[in-house]
């Protein structure tokens, strides 16, 4: 069995009080992939204070430096993808191609923001004084925790994890303890391109532990943290004493909208996709399917059959198109979910218990006749669980699409142009998808969502990145 260290200060090391937990592979939960530290509250300090020592000297190198380092980084990502890709499906379960898929993105997302270090800067203005230059420049916020969750445990690591070293931060990274092995990997590609010592720390363990001392620390500039929104709250609560500047992705209960001129069998193929990939554990997996009376009877069909035919099973044998839940507690909150939607009314159309054996599958559940009140309706159930709501019309499709406290995702499908405008404007939602899944993210877009779904802060990705990583100094500069 493979025990793997901590990164603290450029050095690989156990945890201070010697403990380890297990990783399994939810396909197969008699398999041990792995142990990794139980890293202690003092651990995370060192890990603290190694980034702390080294911000100055990483901020002082020349931008395109940095870049460079990021580049490597993405030809090694690119050069192990295989053995990336299948750590993933390993430890988190994704099937292969979806492991692949979001292994490439963690390359482009490094590959986008090495090319920022030729562009990052800031404004020469205009100045109402003779004699004088007034410019601004941007500068690095300090030391940023980032708090992964395990379900996208590459991708979301590598849109923090670069914007935050390209603008000069250094980095204490924290990993789900569900899937730490790929984000171990990310961190290999780092030391293995060059970035110097204390820059890049990495830390597994518990949240109470690992958590808790890094949102609680004065030396910690940013948080940047993706999970619940229990959680999200209470490390704002925390960080606030502090004034330490957070950023927070929540999750979502994300609405598709199918119109009465829909293709139908374009409508099912996109909630199939966004409410069954990656086993609907995403934040903007569909799970809501809010479609027109008059195509209602004729959609629930065909999706029912649809979800009835994908095969279910370990993400690494051929033909596979959803995998298992990522563990036990995933599996039967999944479960309990299903159950409380059928004693709530509505009525299943497809799935409702487990897939298999030997690992957390849960077949692929479509229920039909959901009210927009009922629990399955307004709370994350984070699996593979689409409800369909009946709407008379746009303006109902909207109210109801709307009626949740989340607002990350939205999709409608349709072909008339003026309607899909108008769901566009009208929807509460940060992310708007017209005839394509509520999952997918261009990379070099803005990124976040509305309400309970976000901070109502600072978006990810993109260029926008820069307004969470960095800091504006303004400088009058008179001529003398």
């Amino acid at each position: 069995m493979q025990q793997y260290k901590n990164l603290i200060d450029g050095q690989w090391v156990d945890s201070s009080s010697g403990e380890t937990f297990e990783n399994r592979n939810p396909a197969n939960y008699d398999e041990v992939l792995g142990t990794f530290p139980s890293a202690t509250a003092g651990d995370v300090e060192r890990a603290i204070e190694a980034a702390h020592a080294a911000k100055r000297a990483w901020a002082d190198m020349p931008p395109p430096s940095r870049g460079a380092i990021l580049d490597k980084a993405s030809r090694i990502i690119e050069d192990r993808m295989d053995e990336f890709a299948e750590a993933l499906t390993r430890e988190e379960g994704k099937t292969l191609a979806e492991a692949k898929g979001e292994v490439t993105r963690a390359r482009d997302i490094f590959r986008y923001y090495g090319g920022e270090g030729w562009r990052v800067g800031g404004q020469t203005l205009p100045s109402n004084t003779g004699g004088e230059l007034l410019y601004t420049r941007r500068e690095p916020l300090g030391v940023i925790a980032l708090v992964t969750p395990w379900n996208f445990p590459i991708a979301i690591p590598a849109w923090k994890m670069a914007p935050a070293l390209i603008y000069g931060n250094t980095v204490v990274f924290k990993p789900a303890s569900l899937s730490p092995h790929i984000g171990l990997l990310l961190v290999e590609a780092l030391v293995q391109a060059g970035i110097p010592k204390g820059v890049v720390n990495y830390v597994t363990g518990a949240g109470r532990a690992v958590g808790d001392t890094l949102v609680s620390s004065k030396k910690v500039d940013g948080v940047s943290f993706t999970g619940s929104y229990y959680v999200g709250m209470k490390i704002y609560e925390q960080a606030m004493k502090n004034l330490t500047r957070v950023q927070l992705e929540m999750g979502g209960k994300n609405p598709v909208v199918v119109l009465d001129d829909a293709d139908i069998d374009t409508a099912v193929k996109l909630s199939v996709m966004g409410g069954f990939g990656v086993t609907g554990q995403a934040c903007t997996a569909s799970s809501r399917v809010i479609v027109e009376e008059a195509v209602a009877d004729k959609f629930a069909a065909a999706l029912t059959e649809a979800a009835r035919n994908l095969k279910v099973g370990y993400g690494l044998e051929s033909g596979v198109q959803m995998g298992p839940a990522v563990d036990q507690s995933q599996m039967e909150t999944d479960l309990e979910y299903i159950e409380i939607g059928q004693k709530e009314g509505a009525k299943l159309l497809a799935g409702g218990g487990r897939a298999g054996d030997g690992g957390y599958f849960v077949q692929p559940t479509v229920f039909d006749n959901v009210d927009v009140n009922m629990r399955i309706a307004q709370e994350e159930i984070f699996g593979p669980v689409i409800s369909i709501l009946r709407a008379k019309n746009l303006d109902d499709a909207i109210e109801k699409a709307n009626a949740i406290e989340f607002g990350l995702s939205a999709g409608v499908v349709t072909n008339d142009l003026k309607r899909a405008f108008e769901f566009a404007n009208r929807i509460d939602a940060g992310v708007v998808k017209v005839n394509e899944p509520t999952t997918g993210l261009a990379l070099q877009a803005p990124f976040g969502g509305f309400k309970h779904s976000s901070a109502n802060t600072f978006k990810e990705q993109g260029q926008a990145a820069i307004e969470f990583y960095t800091r504006t100094k303004t400088i009058y500069m008179g001529h003398g």
